[in-house]
């Protein structure tokens, strides 16, 4: 299927590795020219470059989205090149903490990274959206935002906020021509996962290999009806599709791609 994103401008928030990587990846296979944007303007070049090696269009936008001079500095970047039609706020980031370890800093700033980094690229860049009729906004939130555990709650919330100001922003676009949805991953084989699952695995009896500690994994921590991690590029998947055309017909919708982690009919 052609997704028929010839012609638009991504910016993928948090791309210069793992899930944003393999966003920005494949909008630009998709015939999208992309923005990558991270903290490190290394890592960022060393995506981009790959995008344009394999025949893609990429440019690089460097800044903490946790501030307004971060923001702007990335919104500046990214426009530099033409209007941005696909918004992807992927960037956020968070620390493994029990309730009694998340202080009300922690809190604090991990709603900055992972909710009001997301709010200032919207209020950057969708006005130009409306404006122009088209355009696409798309978060990346999570299962842990509907289905929580009891580990790093401060996290868990987050993904919840993600999930609502979503379907709030749907509810202030109507008749826009712009959208705005919400893809939910569950576990998702990145390399922090993967390192992640190498060093708990053994000890807690998963085995040795990777293949035998994924498998455990999926079983005992993260239980799921495919039996496996998800990996990035079927996330990306989700986002390309709509991040098209062929999605016009979807608004304020949150697109699970989980395996089938979260138990729930809506």
């Amino acid at each position: 299927m052609d997704l028929q994103l010839n012609g638009r401008r991504a910016l993928v928030t948090g791309s210069s590795a793992g899930l944003g990587e393999a966003i920005a990846t494949t909008l630009a296979a998709e015939g999208a020219a992309v923005v990558v944007h991270g903290r490190d303007e290394g890592r960022a070049a060393a995506v981009a470059s790959a995008i344009r090696a394999a025949g893609g269009r990429a440019d690089i936008a460097i800044g903490d989205l946790a501030t307004d001079a971060g923001a702007d500095a990335v919104a500046a970047a990214a426009l530099s090149g033409g209007p941005i039609d696909i918004l992807v706020n992927n960037a956020g980031g968070y620390d493994h903490l029990s309730w009694a370890d998340a202080t009300p800093e922690v809190w604090a700033r991990t709603y900055e990274v992972n909710v009001i980094a997301g709010v200032r690229m919207i209020q950057r860049l969708v006005p130009e959206m409306r404006r122009r009729g088209w355009g696409r906004v798309i978060q990346i939130g999570g299962g842990l935002g509907i289905q929580p555990m009891s580990a790093h709650p401060q996290y868990n919330a987050t993904l919840a906020a993600r999930h609502n100001l979503a379907v709030s922003l749907a509810r202030e676009l109507v008749g826009s021509g712009v959208t705005s949805n919400v893809v939910s991953p569950g576990a998702i084989m990145v390399d922090a996962v993967r390192a992640l699952l190498a060093d708990i695995g053994p000890g807690r009896g998963w085995g040795e290999s990777p293949e035998e500690i994924e498998a455990a994994a999926a079983a005992e921590w993260v239980p799921n009806d495919v039996g496996r991690f998800g990996r990035p590029e079927e996330i990306a998947g989700a986002v390309a599709y709509l991040a098209g055309p062929h999605a016009a017909y979807v608004s304020g919708a949150m697109l699970r791609v989980d395996g089938g982690t979260i138990r729930s009919v809506h």
